[in-house]
């Protein structure tokens, strides 16, 4: 049986915290893509293609990898036949992720504890179809199984939060609240698709968006909306922290040219999208927001498979952008201003991990602890060796003991179990350190530890008490 009850957990202290603290947390997934539709709607899967497999590019970049055509992965090949294709790359895994992570998810989704391969596929497809069939393997029966508090999806300021309000007035037993997201209004360097998005922001806040001060007015609009269905976190994708300052005339005058149709220059690009990022930061600041900052990435680096694909197919990668700089400058900012609100940095570049991770250190305010967080292991880092790289770099420079610990960034609700991962292997890092005499061998000191980082720091940090949210 290679997922045991110790996997991963290598001294006794490490299988005790874990067993006896770590394993009894609640989940709070304060980051993920999940589909509001499917909570709100209690979605049951009809086969194991549905839930494990579509729209997950990790797994078509192993595939592709293998040398499978894309019709397995994105194209029209039948469920079965996708899920078969899977299967015959998942052997090719072994030391990457998705080898622990299929192993695990099947374990504890449909108790199988099979290797998945060409030889056993059609025994675990089987298997887990009928499973799935079953109450407790719909959307709210895995939230329930998995004791998920708090789920924080990842949403437009443009949606009207549907979902989330249809998912308030169900039976559904976990907390789901929105995000707030507004990349798609930095994008002004593509006029055409921007000016659409300005005008669906006005229609989703009742707003005349012509001029730049109508349109800041329809995103604090909505902004004030999330806040009363619950939001309390906003999220920003980027490649790096924007930085070119300028004036709100010079933004203005940017705002027209694109509303007009005309083409922005890139200088004009980051102006705009930094005038914009720090009204975000006052906006959330205001409302005692976290904002999370995703930093970066290199994306659709495949213009074959942009023009056939489309983004987010599985075709971006690790960027090597300076980020020291225009972080400093852009936290500084805000809090030069007194507008900085509780921010989590996380970085894809594993060469950042320790420029992130003193960078915290800079803006704290003296008064909320662990105000600047130095976010988990993200994206390609989301894995055995980067968390533990994460982990260090943060014990090295910060205090771990405020860290709100992890998430799982994914759209999958079958990627519950990566909470398990990450608390196996955060365990295993304390249990090792114990063993070596390099922190006090001592339980209860270390099972505090475990509790705040599992789950009640992150039940502090964003206001995610049972009761009532914070105002």
């Amino acid at each position: 049986m290679f997922i045991h009850n110790d996997f991963l957990l290598h001294s006794p202290m490490a299988r005790r915290l874990y067993h006896e603290v770590a394993a009894r947390q609640p989940i709070i997934d304060y980051h993920n893509h999940l589909p509001p539709a499917d909570i709100a709607s209690n979605r049951s899967f009809a086969n194991l293609f549905e839930i494990w497999l579509e729209g997950d590019h990790y797994k078509w970049r192993a595939m592709r990898s293998n040398g499978i055509p894309e019709k397995f992965c994105t194209g029209n090949a039948s469920p079965y036949d996708k899920f078969s294709a899977f299967a015959a790359t998942v052997p090719h895994t072994l030391r990457n992720p998705l080898f622990h992570w299929s192993a695990l998810e099947l374990k504890r989704y449909f108790d199988i504890d099979d290797l998945l391969s060409p030889a056993s596929a059609d025994s675990i497809w089987n298997t887990a179809n009928a499973r799935l069939q079953q109450p407790d393997r719909s959307v709210n029966g895995i939230l329930k199984s998995f004791n998920v508090e708090v789920v924080c999806t990842t949403d437009d300021p443009a949606d009207s939060l549907a979902h989330h309000r249809a998912v308030k007035d169900s039976d559904c037993p976990t907390r789901v609240l929105p995000t707030f997201r507004p990349d798609a209004l930095l994008r002004i360097g593509q006029p055409e698709t921007w000016n659409l998005y300005v005008d669906r922001l006005g229609a989703a806040a009742d707003t005349d968006t012509s001029s730049l001060d109508s349109t800041l007015d329809a995103l604090a609009s909505r902004h004030e909306f999330f806040h009363q269905q619950g939001c309390r976190l906003s999220d920003h994708g980027l490649t790096r922290a924007p930085a070119a300052f300028c004036s709100r005339e010079t933004a203005s005058a940017i705002f027209d040219k694109a509303r007009s149709g005309a083409t922005v220059s890139p200088l004009e690009q980051d102006q705009f999208a930094t005038f914009i990022m720090i009204r975000s930061g006052e906006l959330d600041a205001a409302r005692g927001w976290v904002k999370q900052l995703h930093l970066g990435p290199l994306r659709n680096n495949s213009s074959r498979a942009l023009r056939t694909l489309g983004p987010d197919s599985g075709f971006d990668s690790i960027g090597d952008s300076s980020q020291a700089e225009p972080l400093s400058r852009f936290l500084d900012a805000l809090d030069s201003g007194g507008s900085l609100p509780k921010t989590i940095l996380y970085n894809v570049n594993p060469s950042d991990n320790y420029t992130f991770a003193s960078m915290c250190g800079n803006f704290m305010d003296g008064h909320t602890p662990g105000k600047i967080q130095f976010g988990s292991g993200w994206w390609f880092l989301d894995q055995k060796e980067g968390m533990e790289w994460q982990i260090n770099a943060l014990s090295n420079l910060g205090l771990l003991s405020h860290w709100v610990g992890m998430l799982t960034d994914s759209r999958s609700f079958m990627s519950f179990s990566r909470h398990e991962y990450f608390r196996r292997i955060f365990c295993n890092l304390l249990g090792t350190d114990a063993a070596r005499g390099e922190i006090p061998d001592d339980f209860e000191l270390l099972a505090a530890l475990v509790q705040r980082v599992c789950h009640g720091n992150a039940s502090r940090f964003f206001g995610f008490f049972n009761g009532p949210l914070l105002a």
